[in-house]
């Protein structure tokens, strides 16, 4: 019989709740705080968040099937009293991690976060039983939730953690206890809430101080807060990795050879070189994939395999996957980046595009705002325009109002239309594309270009 991942007893034991009627030992198997999505055997939270209270979707997951629901109001039947849910589930996911002997790795980073998480991943489900963050769950309710879901019976761990403002990533990586701290980059994300890139460095630097005793950081040092970034760790008593492409990085990337669909370097590091070999084009997914080769060797996992395993290393949606739609003797290429962007993010983005042929027709960009990026977003914007003809783009399309900066710095007669909106943008670009153009999207998740995604794969996936 496997075992479950907790019992009743243990959801008790660890949030000291009450629960009249429910029987200690049934299983739990799941986790959630969506009504919509109970796996077999869940335990629904009821968490507070910004749009909904999860209190009012109680009984609904009941009847869903819920096993039991984590609540701070309204007992009853089937429902864990606790006085806060929220802290519940933080509480949960303590209990996941002391029962744990998975080894563990936080990531972080102003770029890179999730696709540094995947390459990360990919190698550990090389080596044995491996858990990961799902989507980008790794806010203050998404990291507890992630880390609840952790197996009993997991070797390897790997949790995304994201912040916005000061004095985030420090709860996170208290409560996940990383062995590992993955750095990916800093870059000016969310430089609204923090006034300098230093300020941006110090913030991610909050996972060193829950990294376990003898914890490891691995630092991208291509960028210039390197320095910073290793003094921090050192005076938290942390051990300092480096990869990227700089002199001296502990895992060097040096002959890089880049084409529209795939990627390889030479990874050199103590003296031996590795192929690394991708097939997703971009110098910024391999040094993600080289972040992954490092933290392997950390893990005890053979290079080789590593290796092995980052050879299916792929883009994600949101993130730069490249989707040829309708018929394969004329598609259109929708390469989707609509997740996230900051300036680092776009540059790359954009570098990829450049490499990037249509299948038989134009170059088609789709850009949106980047946000929170504070006083400094014009220029910002601005900086743009040399990455973005630099991509041989036949037709540039953009949205919101910070956009303004970068028409400007494109000039007159280079912006096909400039919108307020993904909804107003919508229409325009659908009734311009065509088979055989290459289109790419990307945008701060804000904007909304998912959207205008969505229905570019629902007119153009059409045989």
């Amino acid at each position: 019989m496997t075992q479950p991942l907790y019992t009743i007893a243990d959801i008790l034991a660890a949030t000291n709740g009450t629960a009249p009627g429910l029987d200690p030992a049934a299983p739990i198997n799941s986790v959630s705080i969506d009504s919509r999505e109970l796996g077999p055997d869940a335990l629904f939270v009821a968490i507070r968040g910004d749009r909904f209270d999860g209190h009012d979707f109680v009984a609904t997951a009941l009847q869903n099937g819920a096993a039991a629901a984590l609540v701070s109001r309204d007992p009853g039947p089937g429902r864990i009293l606790v006085p806060d849910a929220l802290k519940g589930l933080e509480d949960i996911a303590r209990a996941a991690r002391a029962r744990s002997a998975a080894r563990i790795v936080g990531v972080t980073g102003s770029v890179g976060k999730t696709t540094t998480k995947e390459a990360i991943r990919l190698v550990f489900e090389a080596a044995g039983p491996t858990h990961a963050s799902i989507k980008s769950f790794n806010n203050h309710w998404g990291v507890p939730l992630m880390l609840a879901r952790l197996p009993e019976g997991a070797q390897f761990g790997v949790f995304e953690m994201g912040m916005s403002g000061p004095d985030e990533i420090r709860p996170l990586s208290k409560l996940v206890r990383p062995h590992i701290g993955v750095i990916t980059t800093i870059a000016p994300a969310h430089l609204e809430a923090f006034g300098s890139l230093d300020g941006i460095a110090r913030a991610k630097a909050e996972i060193f101080e829950g990294l376990e005793p003898g914890g490891t950081a691995v630092l991208n040092a291509d960028h210039a807060q390197i320095g910073l970034l290793r003094q921090l760790a050192e005076a938290a008593g942390v051990g300092v990795v480096t990869y990227g492409e700089a002199e001296g990085s502990d895992w060097r990337l040096g002959d890089i050879a880049l084409s529209a669909e795939g990627s390889t370097a030479r990874v050199s590091h103590g003296g031996v070189d590795y192929p690394l070999v991708l097939n997703v084009p971009g110098r910024h997914m391999l040094a993600n994939a080289t972040a992954a080769l490092a933290v392997a060797h950390l893990a005890a996992i053979a290079p080789e395999r590593a290796l092995a395993a980052l050879a299916g290393f792929g883009a994600q949606a949101g993130r730069g996957a490249r989707l040829l739609l309708g018929p394969a003797e004329n598609p259109l290429l929708l390469i989707d980046e609509s997740y996230n962007a900051n300036t680092a993010s776009m540059q790359a983005a954009l570098g990829v595009f450049a490499a990037q042929n249509a299948p038989d027709g134009r170059k088609v960009l789709i850009l949106g705002d980047m946000r929170e990026l504070g006083p400094q977003s014009g220029a910002l914007h601005a900086s743009l325009a040399a990455p973005v003809l630099a991509s041989g783009a036949e037709r540039i399309y953009l949205v919101g109002a910070e956009m303004a900066a970068l028409a400007e710095a494109l000039g007159p007669g280079r912006v096909a239309a400039h919108a307020a909106s993904a909804g107003e943008m919508a229409e325009i670009v659908l009734n311009d594309l065509a088979r055989g153009d290459a289109v790419m999207v990307k945008g701060s998740n804000g904007v909304g270009l998912m959207g205008i995604v969505q229905k570019i794969r629902e007119r153009f996936e059409r045989t």
